[in-house]
């Protein structure tokens, strides 16, 4: 029996692994540990922990990485002696982490300096600020890839990863985002208390890289959606450098058409995102999850640049009459554009199972080296 440890920092990389961590949980082959930090055990963030223990996840551990005021750095290394020790009491076959997140290096950096394999979801993708670094980061210090497409996988290659070392599987969330038993909107809504009919979703995060600019950029936002006279779902931010910021703006809001929320669980936000008029902000969910039911997506600043080109991906500056004019537009009516199946079909679960089956990755090598590539 394998044992598999998986790392899980936010609601985010919990919606996106989530599929996986509960098909292997029942593969007789393997024992799952989950590791719950970061954001999940936060109360100011929707303690979303909470909702790994209603879907039943076993042998989760959690483990609180940060007060409120931590810094970037102070987490990562906290999490570093956490994960380290809990490592190395469970001594996995394999570590499986998420993404860009400060958390997911920490754990990469315990996996490459303990000789634990360690293999990492959605590397090879493209954003345009600190957290590409840190995608970047997280690629070379893990042994396994495992992709959401082509694109991701060539740039992998270039950074001098082993392309047997490499797997296109999608990405895991598409799999929750087309399954037929998502929670019915009535549902939703009665769960979250909301009681539009016509309404968008909104998210902005903090820009690290940015953070001089955060403060404007927040009020131009907000004073965007509330100029509209459109009915929003705005959900809190992560908590990147910077969040302090925008929740600053936030307690200001006193506006009977924007509902703010904690957090959701991933399957009831899948719902709201699959009947609203459109997305606004600067979250990856515009790039990956509202394509894939044609939702329009007005995507701010910086964030996400280059994560996709999509049709229904309309990107725009901090320009407060720029955002008024898409926010007109896709409040008029229910568009709806050509779906998307850019990072993966469906079956990244099966795709996810059907490798970790086979001996050969069993036996990946530990000591990494760099392919070089042939220039002409």
């Amino acid at each position: 029996m394998k044992k598999i440890i998986f790392v899980t920092g936010t609601r985010a990389d919990y919606g996106k692994t989530k599929s996986l961590v509960i098909s292997l949980q029942k593969n007789k082959k393997f024992k799952i540990f989950v590791f719950v930090t970061g954001m999940h055990n936060l109360k100011k963030f929707g303690s979303t922990w909470d909702a790994l223990k209603k879907d039943k996840i076993k042998n989760m551990y959690k483990f609180k990485n940060q007060k409120i005021a931590d810094r970037m750095d102070i987490i990562l290394s906290k999490t570093i002696v956490g994960f380290s020790n809990y490592a190395n009491k469970i001594n996995p076959d394999l570590i499986i982490i998420h993404g860009d997140r400060v958390e997911t290096l920490a754990c990469a950096t315990v996996g490459s300096l303990n000789n634990f394999r360690t293999a990492h979801i959605e590397g090879g993708e493209v954003s345009g600020t600190v957290d590409e670094i840190l995608r970047h980061s997280i690629s070379k210090l893990c042994h396994i890839h495992f992709v959401s497409n082509s694109k991701a996988k060539t740039r992998l290659i270039q950074m001098g990863e082993l392309k047997e070392n490499i797997y296109i599987i999608g990405s895991p969330d598409v799999d929750i985002l087309l399954s037929k038993t998502l929670p019915s909107l009535q549902s939703v809504k009665k769960k979250y208390q909301i009681r539009y009919d016509k309404y968008a979703i909104s998210i902005f995060h903090p820009v690290t890289t940015e953070l001089n600019k955060i403060s404007e950029n927040c009020k131009v936002f907000l004073n965007s959606i509330k100029e509209s006279e459109m009915n929003y779902i705005l959900i809190y931010p992560n908590n990147d450098a910077g969040s302090d910021i925008i929740f600053k703006e936030y307690k200001k809001l006193k506006n009977k058409n924007i509902k703010i929320l904690p957090s959701m669980r991933f399957e009831y936000y899948l719902t709201l995102l699959k009947n609203c008029y459109f997305i606004i902000g600067n979250t990856s969910s515009g790039i990956i999850e509202a394509p894939y039911y044609g939702v329009p997506t007005i995507n701010l600043g910086m964030r996400q640049n280059k994560r996709a080109y999509l049709e229904s991906i309309i990107n725009c500056n901090f320009s407060k009459k720029t955002i008024a004019k898409k926010i007109f537009k896709f409040s008029k009516r229910k568009i709806r554009f050509k779906k998307s199946k850019h990072f993966g079909k469906g079956n990244s679960f099966k795709n996810f199972i059907n490798i970790l089956s086979k001996k050969k990755i069993w036996e990946t090598n530990i000591q990494k080296y760099f392919k070089d590539l042939k220039i002409n």
